[in-house]
């Protein structure tokens, strides 16, 4: 049973959203601040015992990144869960409160220079996204910055409320995909950036008008979906038969058999309530 049981109001939103904005300032700092140098890349154990994933290597900036949120986090909110993407301790694991943290999504980008990535923090209460703030290297301002935003609240970009403007001369919108599919995704012109989290937020901004997401971790797009919440997009997850309106996280089984909201994957749509429908229909739903 939850250990807090009352109902969160304005105030604990904004302390939480200004906690938040800081850490992932605090990230993008440390980013910054490393990219381009030379440092320690490891990569996760694959499918196989003995195999290395080439496709998931972790910088020891990540690491330090997330012992210095973890940190942060438990000096204000000490009783908070909080899932990271290469930490595994849960000190308030029973809370209503969990702060999702991806130090680095994009790993694969930073390590190769390639300056498209973010540090991604989701706040979520009882599964809900309530509270979210991405630091992005990339934004509609021509400069890395914090998008962020509480449930019920605007999308901001560094404290200054964010209006997506579209151009209605333009034909042809982006969308953010794994993998181009000419025949289901032709009325839009494709990208792939390799982050989930800079996705997201340039899809809340109106850079993009919707993106698919293959099979994130909670950590890569629990920020996200509050900040494209806010924005007023649609998000829906795929549920294995269906496309269906994405309103919380709910845990899932893991390889050792326990149920935890650090196993939640599923595919994902976001974007403008017309182009999330649009792709949903072309994409089995």
């Amino acid at each position: 049973m939850s250990v807090e049981t009352r109902t969160a109001t304005a105030d604990d939103l904004r302390e939480i959203e200004q906690v938040a904005v800081e850490l992932a300032t605090l990230a993008g700092a440390e980013i910054t601040r490393t990219f381009g140098g030379i440092f320690t890349v490891r990569y996760k154990a694959g499918a196989s015992a003995g195999e290395i994933s080439l496709r998931d290597p972790v910088s020891e900036v990540d690491g330090r990144i997330e012992s210095l949120i973890r940190a942060r986090i438990g000096e204000r909110f000490p009783d908070h869960d909080v899932i990271g993407e290469e930490m595994k301790d849960r000190l308030g694991r029973e809370h209503d409160y969990l702060w999702a943290v991806d130090p680095i999504d994009g790993t694969t980008n930073f390590v190769n220079g390639f300056p498209v990535f973010a540090a991604s923090i989701g706040v979520l209460r009882d599964g809900r996204p309530v509270a979210g703030a991405i630091w992005s290297s990339v934004s509609h301002a021509l400069r890395p910055g914090v998008y962020h935003a509480t449930e019920g609240g605007s999308l901001r970009f560094e404290g200054d409320d964010v209006t997506p403007k579209v151009n209605p001369a333009v034909q042809r919108r982006l969308a953010g995909v794994p993998a181009a599919q000419a025949s289901a995704e032709s009325a839009w012109e494709t990208r792939k950036t390799g982050s989930a989290a800079v996705e997201c937020a340039l899809v809340a901004a109106g850079l993009m008008q919707v993106a698919r997401f293959a099979a994130p971790n909670i950590w890569d797009v629990a920020g996200g979906v509050a900040l494209l919440r806010a924005s007023g997009c649609d998000v829906r997850r795929h549920d294995g038969e269906d496309w269906q309106a994405l309103e919380q996280f709910t845990p899932m089984t893991g390889p050792d058999g326990d149920s935890d909201l650090r196993y939640w994957r599923g595919g994902l749509v976001v974007g403008t309530p017309d182009a999330v429908a649009r792709m949903c229909a072309d994409n089995g739903g």
